[in-house]
C-alpha cells in the first residue's frame, strides 16, 4: 500500500476517540448540510452484519483537519455487509463522477447491440476539457467511443452527448430514481455542473446515494451481463485515478473507479468498485470539498481516507 501505516501509528490516539458512542446512523436526511466547512459534527458509525468495529471516525476526522476539507465517505463489503459511513448522508458536488452513472444509463438504453451507432457534432457543441471529443469533429463518434471517452478519460463534450441521448441531466436522474435513487439532484451540464459553491443543491448528491448506484449499475441486475462487463473494463481502465482510491488499497487489488473535480472550493471525488484478491467485491464513495473557493484539491486526501476504509473493513 502507497500510505504506510506510520500514518495510522501517529493518528492512533485520535482514532481511540471513535470508541466513544457515535452517532446512530450514518445517513442523514437528503437535505443534509452542503457545507463546506470541516468543523460540523459528523455522523460515523460502522454497522451492518459483522460490522466493522475498528475506530475510524478520529482518523478521517483527522484527515479533514490535517487537508482542511469535508470529508464524505461510504464503503460496503459487499461479502459482508459490513459498512463504514461518515458524512455518508451530507450532499457533496458529484462533479464527473456523473459520467459513469450516465454511461451505464446509455448501455442500459441501447445494449452492447447499437452502441456503434454514430453521433455527430460540431465545434460548437466542445466544452472545454474534451480531450478526445475534440479529435473527432469531423467524422463523429459511435455511442460505444463517447462512453470509453466520458469514462475513461472524463471527455466533458462526450459526457453532454450522453445526457442527450438520455433527456439531459433530468433524464438521467430520472434513470436513477428508477433505481432507487431518491437523493442526486441533477440541474446543469458541463463544464457547469461542477461549479458548486455551499448552499447549492443543484448536481449533488451524498457518498451513501453514489456507491448505491455505482452498486446498481456495476454487480446489481440493472444491466445485462454483457453491458455490466462492459461498464466494468472502462471504469478498471479509467485514466485518471492513479492517485485517488487506486492509490490507498493494497498492491494487487483491481480498481475499477470514476473520478470528479470541481471548479470551486477544491471539490475532489472518487467513486469505486474494489475486488480484493478472493474476496467479495467493496463498494466506496469518497467526496470532499474545502472552505476556500478557491483553494486546490489534493489527491492525498481520497487516497489516505481509501486506506483507512480498507483497514476499517479488514
Amino acid at each position: 500500500m502507497q500510505y504506510t501505516r506510520a500514518r495510522r501509528a501517529v493518528l492512533g490516539a485520535l482514532s481511540a476517540l471513535a470508541l466513544v458512542p457515535l452517532v446512530a446512523c450514518g445517513q442523514e436526511s437528503s437535505a443534509a448540510s452542503s457545507s463546506s466547512s470541516a468543523t460540523s459534527s459528523p455522523s460515523a458509525t460502522a454497522t451492518g452484519p459483522g460490522a466493522a468495529t475498528k475506530p475510524f471516525a478520529g482518523e478521517l476526522k483527522e484527515l479533514e483537519r490535517t487537508f482542511d476539507a469535508r470529508l464524505g465517505v461510504y464503503a460496503i463489503d459487499t461479502g459482508t455487509g459490513r459498512e463504514v459511513a461518515y458524512r455518508d448522508g451530507e450532499r457533496f458536488p458529484y462533479a464527473s463522477t456523473f459520467k459513469a452513472l450516465a454511461a451505464g444509463a446509455v448501455l442500459r438504453k441501447y445494449s452492447l447491440g447499437g452502441m456503434d451507432r454514430v453521433i455527430r457534432y460540431s465545434k460548437d457543441d466542445l466544452v472545454a476539457n474534451s480531450p478526445v471529443t475534440e479529435q473527432h469533429v469531423e467524422t463523429g463518434m459511435s455511442l460505444k467511443e463517447l462512453c470509453d471517452a466520458t469514462v475513461r478519460y472524463s471527455d466533458n463534450t462526450a459526457a453532454n452527448l450522453l445526457f442527450d441521448e438520455l433527456g439531459g441531466p433530468k433524464g438521467l436522474q430520472a434513470v436513477l430514481r428508477g433505481i432507487g435513487d431518491d437523493v442526486t439532484l441533477m440541474e446543469r451540464r458541463e463544464p457547469e455542473l461542477s461549479r458548486w459553491v455551499p448552499g447549492d443543491t443543484r448536481d449533488t448528491s451524498t457518498p451513501r446515494a453514489l456507491a448505491g448506484d455505482l452498486r446498481a449499475f456495476v454487480l446489481g441486475d440493472v444491466l445485462g451481463k454483457g453491458e455490466r462487463a462492459q461498464l466494468t473494463e472502462w471504469l478498471r481502465t479509467n485514466t485518471t485515478g492513479d492517485e485517488l482510491i487506486r492509490a490507498g488499497v493494497p498492491e494487487g487489488w483491481v480498481v475499477g473507479d470514476k473520478t470528479g473535480s470541481g471548479s470551486y472550493h477544491g471539490a475532489r471525488n472518487d467513486i469505486a468498485v474494489v475486488w480484493p484478491p478472493d474476496s467479495a467485491p467493496i463498494v466506496m464513495a469518497i467526496m470532499s470539498n474545502r472552505p476556500d473557493k478557491d483553494a486546490r484539491y489534493d489527491n492525498k486526501l481520497i487516497a489516505e481516507a481509501t486506506s483507512v476504509v480498507v483497514d476499517a473493513l479488514s
